[in-house]
């Protein structure tokens, strides 16, 4: 049985307030996340992202009661990241109505988190971000919202972090991030061919076509994308019509 691929828009929330840039800089407003949230599951998202994306620099917890209005608008499942680095934050996220947690600078410092948090809730509920620039040949993991380099390869951070008990990656080009350049499906494909657990993509998408790539060429299993969706240039239906066009399995 062929399992139907995935379309995910993602909030970035600084200050309550859902923003996007370009690699991770020059931030600009996107929008309200609880009327965001609403709009993509009325327009058949498979899933919703919330990454509280400055948590973790100012050394924080996520806001917990914007993740509870915007999880008690949806019927999808529904992710939270950013300031998870405890096991007490994911079990507070949990509560507040997400169905998993993504954790990225705090798997980084402590990867034992992973398999507890795994081992606690679920393998299912565990997604490990991995923020990845293009560096020596290769690809490097960045942490504290792509300010800080981990010194670490990206491919193997997927392969260990897999094997920590991680259910999901969610992997994103730093280089590609708001470019809408596509995605980048070097990075992509040399992670999904190394690892047995489902791969959301992120960053660059900007055509249809992008998304096609990302799931096929990239061996993708969800695509994610953001200022493509907040702006209206494209809508969640009109990629899931493209990719059922071209022989893409996904739910209606």
């Amino acid at each position: 049985m062929t399992l139907a691929k995935r379309i995910v828009p993602c909030l970035d929330v600084k200050a309550g307030r859902v923003v996007k840039g370009v690699k991770f800089e020059g931030l600009r407003d996107a929008g309200d996340p609880l009327e965001l949230s609403s709009r993509y599951r009325d327009e058949g998202a498979d899933e919703v992202v919330f990454l509280d994306i400055t948590a973790s620099l100012e050394k924080r917890a996520t806001m917990r009661s914007l993740v509870r209005s915007v999880a008690a608008s949806l019927d999808i499942p529904f992710t939270v990241g950013g300031g998870i680095r405890t096991m007490s934050d994911a079990r507070l996220a949990l509560a507040s109505g997400a169905d998993k947690v993504a954790v990225n600078t705090a798997a980084l410092r402590n990867p034992e988190l992973i398999t507890k948090l795994a081992d606690v809730f679920g393998s299912q509920c565990v997604v490990v971000a991995i923020d990845a620039k293009r560096a020596k040949g290769g690809y490097q993991v960045f942490s504290h919202s792509a300010t800080r380099s981990a010194s670490v390869d990206a491919v193997e951070w997927a392969r260990k972090a897999a094997e920590l008990g991680a259910g999901e990656l969610l992997v994103t080009s730093i280089d590609r991030d708001g470019t809408k350049i596509g995605y980048d499906i070097k990075l992509l494909k040399s992670i999904t061919e190394k690892v047995r657990i489902p791969v959301i993509a992120s960053g660059g998408a900007g055509t249809l076509e992008h998304f096609l790539e990302a799931l096929v060429d990239g061996g993708c299993d969800a695509a994610l994308a953001a200022s493509l969706f907040h702006y209206r240039e494209l809508t969640v239906k009109q990629v899931k019509d493209y990719l059922a066009a071209n022989g893409v399995v996904i739910r209606p």
